[in-house]
């Protein structure tokens, strides 16, 4: 199939058969897997998925590449969902489901959002993305790219850099470079919040800018003796904390409102 990629579905598509072969090693699917690849496209991952699977569940919002699907694999063992990522309700598909696939830049972070609200049907999760985002979401705090993307993620996830791809790899070759993450829910999270939405709220407050300290980002909701009890110095920058402190603060804060 000749198909110009869509810049509003912000594609571009796999094409080094090598690195097609180390995504399908790292995922390493085993035949009854319930497994669901998001945004398909040509088939890079498709066609090497089927040929261990009994059967493939696939996400498209593309149209064409649905027309063009319904040919290519009319005699295999997959089912098409056209609908667009961020509104599936992967819930639907049942339990201990493994999700693939090539995210599109332009809409990569609000997708692994939408993939935490239905974590818990989740057995792992193994995206193509850029370079850079992948880079947050392993970040270590106290650097660079940690920040709220982080913080999140690894509240619910383990997650593992696994290799980077070139942008030649792929056509046509985006401007940035790409890595491939393996990402595993917690099976007991290590630390809970009990109000995960305060949680969010309170991440949210403080990378909101990350420039300024602890004590000017959650004014209002955090003061001086809140800061003395947690034992958390007000002069940090967001960055500084882990997962357990955003926890810890949370967690204060519901305890005494």
């Amino acid at each position: 199939m000749k198909h110009v990629a869509k810049k509003r579905f912000g594609q571009n598509f796999l094409t080094d058969q090598g690195v097609i072969d180390s995504l399908v090693d790292a995922i390493s699917p085993k035949a009854n897997d319930l497994m669901v690849e998001i945004g398909p496209g040509l088939g890079a991952l498709t066609k090497p998925l089927l040929q261990k699977l009994d059967m493939l569940h696939v996400v498209e919002v593309d149209r064409d590449i649905i027309s063009w699907m319904q040919k290519e694999y009319a005699k295999n063992s997959i089912t098409i969902h056209n609908s667009d990522a961020l509104k599936f309700d992967f819930a639907s598909l049942g339990e201990n489901i493994r999700v693939v696939g090539n995210l599109p830049y332009n809409i990569s972070t609000p997708i692994l959002f939408h993939l935490l609200d239905n974590v818990k049907h989740i057995t792992d999760m193994h995206f193509m993305l850029q370079k850079e985002v992948v880079e947050r979401m392993v970040a270590e705090p106290s650097t660079a790219a940690y920040g709220r993307l982080s913080v999140m993620l690894q509240y619910r996830l383990q997650m593992e850099y696994l290799f980077t791809v070139p942008p030649e790899a792929f056509d046509p070759a985006p401007k940035v470079e790409s890595a491939f993450v393996r990402c595993v829910p917690h099976a007991t999270l290590p630390y809970v919040a009990n109000d995960e939405a305060l949680f969010a709220k309170i991440v949210t407050a403080a990378f909101g800018q990350r420039r300024k300290t602890l004590r000017n980002t959650l004014k209002g909701l955090l003061n001086d003796d809140g800061f003395a009890a947690l034992n958390i110095d007000s002069q940090q920058r967001a960055e500084n904390l882990g997962v357990a402190e955003f926890v810890a603060i949370a967690n204060y804060l519901g305890d005494i409102n």
